[in-house]
C-alpha cells in the first residue's frame, strides 16, 4: 500500500539519515518540510536535497535554523501551518538530529570531563527536543491521523563507548521519549518508533573519537560484510509509513542488516 498525500516534516535534512529520508520520501509521495543547522560551507547539502526533492515531483520547504531552538521552532511550525492550510497535512516526523558534546564523564583533569552545561544540551538536542517538535506539530493540529513520528537512536542507547557518554544518556532518553510518545499518540492513531540504525559512515559517526575503529568493527560482524547506508535506513522508514504499519509503536527498531545479532 502506498502512503497517502501529506508532508513528511524531518529534522537534521540536510546530511545523512534525514537526506536519504527526505529523498526517499518524495519518491514515494511526499513534500518535504526540512529544518538543517548549515553554515555556508555546507549549505549546499541542504539545496543539492532540495533539488532532488523538487526533481522528484514534489515541494520541498526548508529552514536553515536551530531546530532546539524553542522559538525558531514555533516560527517554524506557524510557517508550517500557513503552508498546509486547506491541504493535506503531515504524515510523518523525523527527529534526526546529531549534535551534541563527545566527552568523558568522568576525567583527571576537570577540563577533560564533560560539564553539567555540555550534557544539558545535548540532551536538549539529541532528545528531548523531540517532545517539543511533537507538541507544536500535535498542538497546531498539522498531523493527520494515521501519521509516524520517528527518531534516530543508537546502539549507544544500551552500550557504553569511550568518550560516547553524553550522546548515549540522550539516546537512552530519546528511547523512553518515544515510548511514551507512542502511549499518549495513540488515541490519535498516531505512532512512534525508534529506529536503530547499523554502523553508517556519516558525517555524525565520523565526529566521534576512534570513528575508525568503529567503522572497520561494525563492517566485520555485520552478515551482510558491509556497513549500514542511509539508503538503507530511508527505505525503511518509507516502509514503516505505508498504511499496514499502524499497529508497529513504541518500538526500538533495529535497521542494520542483522549487525546487532553478530558478534
Amino acid at each position: 500500500m502506498a502512503i497517502e498525500p501529506g508532508w513528511c516534516l524531518i529534522l537534521g535534512a540536510s546530511s545523512g539519515f534525514g537526506a536519504a529520508a527526505a529523498r526517499s520520501f518524495a519518491r514515494a509521495g511526499l513534500d518535504v518540510a526540512g529544518v538543517h543547522l548549515d553554515r555556508r560551507v555546507t549549505l549546499p547539502l541542504a539545496e543539492a536535497v532540495v533539488r532532488d526533492v523538487e526533481a522528484a515531483g514534489r515541494r520541498a520547504r526548508f529552514w536553515n535554523a536551530n531546530a532546539a531552538d524553542a522559538e525558531q521552532r514555533e516560527a517554524i511550525v506557524a510557517e508550517l501551518g500557513a503552508l498546509l492550510r486547506g491541504g493535506p497535512r503531515v504524515r510523518v516526523l523525523l527527529h534526526s538530529l546529531a549534535f551534541g558534546t563527545l566527552k568523558a564523564l568522568v576525567a583527571a583533569e576537570p577540563k577533560d570531563a564533560v560539564s553539567s552545561a555540555q550534557v544539558a544540551m545535548t540532551l536538549d538536542v539529541m532528545a528531548t527536543s523531540l517532545i517539543g517538535w511533537t507538541q507544536a506539530v500535535y498542538g497546531a493540529g498539522l498531523f493527520e491521523r494515521g501519521a509516524r513520528v520517528f527518531a534516530m537512536t543508537s546502539e549507544g542507547g544500551t552500550r557504553a563507548i569511550p568518550r560516547y557518554g553524553p550522546v548515549g544518556i540522550a539516546k537512552a532518553a530519546l528511547e523512553a521519549t518515544v515510548r511514551q510518545l507512542a502511549l499518549e499518540l495513540a488515541p490519535a492513531a498516531i505512532t512512534a518508533n525508534a529506529i536503530c540504525a547499523g554502523v553508517t559512515d556519516t558525517p555524525a559517526v565520523r565526529k566521534i573519537p576512534g570513528h575508525e575503529r568503529l567503522l572497520e568493527s561494525a563492517r566485520a560482524r555485520n552478515p551482510y560484510g558491509r556497513l549500514t547506508q542511509p539508503s538503507d535506513v530511508a527505505g525503511a522508514l518509507v516502509a514503516l509509513s505505508e498504511p499496514g504499519c499502524d499497529w508497529i509503536t513504541g518500538n526500538v527498531i533495529r535497521v542494520d542488516g542483522g549487525e546487532g545479532i553478530a558478534g
